[in-house]
């Protein structure tokens, strides 16, 4: 197990930021300079107040009106200094929509609190996952023309199947671009009647988790890719407790890199950071986990420590799309903000993350200044 540039590697390297999930829906949207209508269908949730309430109750007051980077908070001058792109996983719905679909949960920010992905310098933001589709196809298509009137490019979703399917191209200052694909499984709560048809809008819907499905990802790719690309395949998958990778989506991730010809497979959905793996010289991100949530003053699978969580910034031989090195920044959310995470918290970010990346071949090394090296 090595940490770094595999030996022989080319010098001409590029390094992005990910993110996992990103939800500044609901308690977070609250917060934010325009606020939506709190309403919430949820079982005993009438508002989204609430969560604000929760998180106010355990650990002190959070502005109102806040200003569009207080989300990010010590993660943002890293966000906007050195990575050439940053990507997330946008886990709501962008809209005034006022059709909420009748299952149970629904992530809302207000169109104009899209200000928050612009103080970070959000690139690209994949959105097939389980909540975009929250206040229904209005609130589906209002997300992504507010994304692009914003100047952010989105994958995973559109306004037929065709459009689902494409991938975002995002320029990288050395030359080249990356090329992202999203698409999201039903394992991950998604419903199969949220796949976009020839003529339905919808996402990039996973029918099934074959190296058929993985090639075909891959096919669009292919046509595309040119010297220099970068090819990033944004998965949303699984449950959002737990640490166990099953072997059919290892086997999918695998076959993503092998058939499908993708230099890193971004996986996310689970509510904290899972295993990492480098398959072929190329990067396994298992689980993200969340980045920004409401979920502060929740009781329910503390162990887990879902309140931790990374800004992960691999990378990559530009020429081979290899994976050179990857540093993991641990952040805590508190007060609906991201904070450096304490010595005590970083530490036991590292051994659990660690003891799940050994499972996979890998592992951490702490560093200086509470980073963290992929070693392999």
């Amino acid at each position: 197990m090595s940490a770094g540039r595999p030996r022989g590697e080319a010098a001409s390297t590029v390094t992005l930021a990910l993110c996992g999930d990103v939800m500044t829906g609901r308690g977070i949207d609250q917060i934010l300079a325009e606020p939506s209508d709190p309403i919430l269908y949820e079982p005993g949730v009438g508002s989204a107040l609430a969560y604000v309430e929760l998180a106010e109750a355990l650990h002190g007051p959070i502005p109102r009106g806040a200003a569009a980077g207080y989300v990010w908070g010590d993660a943002l001058d890293r966000l906007r200094a050195g990575p050439a792109l940053r990507i997330v996983n946008l886990e709501t719905s962008i809209t005034v929509s006022t059709h909420a679909l009748a299952k149970g949960i629904n992530y809302r920010m207000h169109p104009r609190n899209a200000a928050c992905l612009v103080a970070a310098g959000i690139d690209c933001c994949t959105v097939a996952n389980n909540h975009v589709l929250d206040w229904g196809v209005p609130g589906l298509l209002e997300t992504l023309t507010t994304l692009g009137q914003a100047g952010i490019r989105s994958a995973g979703a559109g306004r037929d199947a065709s459009q689902a399917r494409r991938p975002a191209l995002l320029p990288l200052p050395s030359g080249g671009r990356a090329i992202v694909v999203a698409c999201g499984a039903a394992s991950a709560g998604i419903p199969a009647d949220w796949a976009a048809g020839p003529s339905r809008p919808g996402i990039n819907f996973l029918p099934d988790l074959s190296d058929k499905t993985a090639a075909r990802l891959g096919e669009e790719v292919g046509r595309l890719r040119r010297a220099g690309d970068i090819a990033i395949a944004s998965v949303h998958w699984g449950p959002n407790w737990g640490y166990a990778i099953p072997r059919r989506f290892q086997k999918f991730a695998h076959a993503l890199i092998d058939a499908g010809g993708f230099d890193l497979v971004f996986g996310h959905s689970s509510h904290h950071a899972k295993g990492i793996e480098v398959h072929n010289e190329r990067l396994i991100l298992y689980g993200a986990g969340d980045f920004l949530n409401d979920y502060e003053g929740i009781s329910n699978h503390e162990d887990f420590r879902g309140d931790l969580v990374g800004l992960y910034l691999p990378t990559f031989a530009q020429a081979t799309g290899r994976i050179a090195a990857l540093e993991i920044l641990p952040f805590r959310i508190r007060r609906f903000r991201l904070n450096h995470a304490s010595d005590a918290d970083t530490q036991w970010f590292a051994k659990r993350l660690d003891r799940e990346c050994r499972r996979l071949g890998a592992g951490i090394v702490p560093g200086s200044d509470r980073r963290l090296s992929l070693a392999w």
